[in-house]
């Protein structure tokens, strides 16, 4: 794959690329909008990943290609003001100089080929591999040192100050630090981390619903400023601070929307912690049990979920019973659910979301059997045989 890529960019750069960045997209097992009220998560990265071609220019003009947007192109000078470009998926390269510039480093100019296998629109972060991804080509590029904590850490800043979507840190953290084989629990107010062992025999499914999804930035823009405003009446620096008591002690001066909100996030934090432990024992009816409630708090608390993301959720537990676990993964109002389960489930959950998707929804679901990947990797290219 990468063969084919470098023979891409060096047709349209007439040179060689030296240099190759890539980060992978990620799913969330449990602990979904609880990253912006400095809550926890566990995630893992995927093998989809983003890869960054690129070499050095000589003046400061980034110039990129996208395999995935072939006849498109973005350029501009980071050594003048950026600011937003025609192209959407350009923005991303643009918003990343921005905040690195910010900053206060300098930035050089590099030719840019950008290929990613992530799949877009369905809950997987395509756009943090993304971010991550070109966080990392600056960094060496321009020799700024940057470690991969700080990449995330611009890779939120430039999804909240010039892509102007209010995400918390999950979603970059693990596409920089993700390990193989394993699930990082994030505490997103200290950034620190715990790696979880995935066990050899769970196999990680995700099902995309293909339901055309807008993240609908604003919708997530408001969940965010609904937990601000319930932290802020519960007299809390964050709803990470918060617990059950105090949220019924709060409830008069909570709105219901607010009341509902704060519940879903002080119920997730600890569906979190009790799954980092029924993951590490294989415990697979916990896993469901925690799982389940997740989905049903993200649908009736938080209202993200969607019709079709709830009936393939009750697809996969109705042939899974005991034996599997499934909620809706990422930031929702579409996208995809993650099922967990032993490797000869999965035949049977392709086979009931075939049977019965369709039907219900007349969409037509995209399933992956996946493997937790390694995050950021920043690695000198070979040259292509002559």
């Amino acid at each position: 794959m990468t063969s084919s890529l470098m023979t891409e960019f060096e047709s349209i750069y007439h040179s060689p690329a030296t240099t190759l960045s890539s980060a992978p997209g990620r799913v969330n097992i449990i602990g979904e909008h609880t990253d912006y009220s400095d809550g926890f998560v566990l995630p893992c990265s995927l093998e989809f990943c983003t890869k960054v071609l690129y070499r050095k220019r000589a003046d400061n003009l980034v110039v990129v290609h996208s395999t995935n947007y072939p006849g498109e192109s973005d350029s501009f000078d980071v050594s003048g003001d950026i600011t937003h470009g025609s192209s959407q998926w350009g923005n991303y390269i643009r918003a990343m100089a921005f905040v690195i510039k910010r900053a206060g480093h300098t930035l050089g100019g590099v030719d840019v080929l950008i290929d990613s296998d992530v799949p877009q629109g369905s809950g997987l972060s395509s756009s943090a591999a993304l971010e991550v991804a070109i966080g990392g080509m600056f960094s060496e590029s321009s020799s700024l040192n940057l470690s991969a904590e700080k990449i995330a850490l611009l890779g939120q800043e430039a999804e909240n100050d010039f892509m102007d979507c209010q995400c918390g840190i999950m979603d970059q953290m693990i596409s920089a630090k993700g390990e193989p084989g394993s699930a990082l629990m994030i505490d997103c107010r200290d950034l620190s981390t715990k790696s979880i062992k995935i066990p050899e025999d769970l196999s990680i499914v995700i099902v995309n619903s293909n339901y055309p999804r807008k993240l609908v930035d604003s919708e997530y823009n408001q969940r965010r400023i609904d937990c601000e405003q319930a932290a802020k009446k519960m007299n809390v620096a964050m709803l990470r601070d918060a617990n059950l008591e105090l949220l019924a002690q709060s409830r008069e001066q909570l709105t219901a929307v607010e009341y509902k909100r704060a519940h879903h996030v002080i119920t997730e934090n600890q569906r979190v912690m009790d799954a980092m432990s029924a993951l590490a024992s294989n415990d697979i009816k916990t896993l469901r049990q925690l799982m389940s409630a997740s989905h049903n708090s993200l649908r009736d608390d938080f209202e993200v979920t969607v019709a079709a993301t709830d009936g393939l959720v009750e697809i996969c537990q109705q042939v899974l019973g005991d034996n599997g676990a499934a909620r809706m993964t990422g930031g929702g109002f579409g996208g995809a659910i993650v099922c967990l389960c032993r490797a000869e489930d999965v035949s049977r959950i392709k086979q009931a979301v075939s049977e019965q998707y369709f039907d219900r929804f007349q969409l037509t679901a995209d399933i992956y059997v996946c493997n937790a990947g390694s995050g950021l990797k920043v690695e000198q290219l070979e040259p292509l045989p002559a």
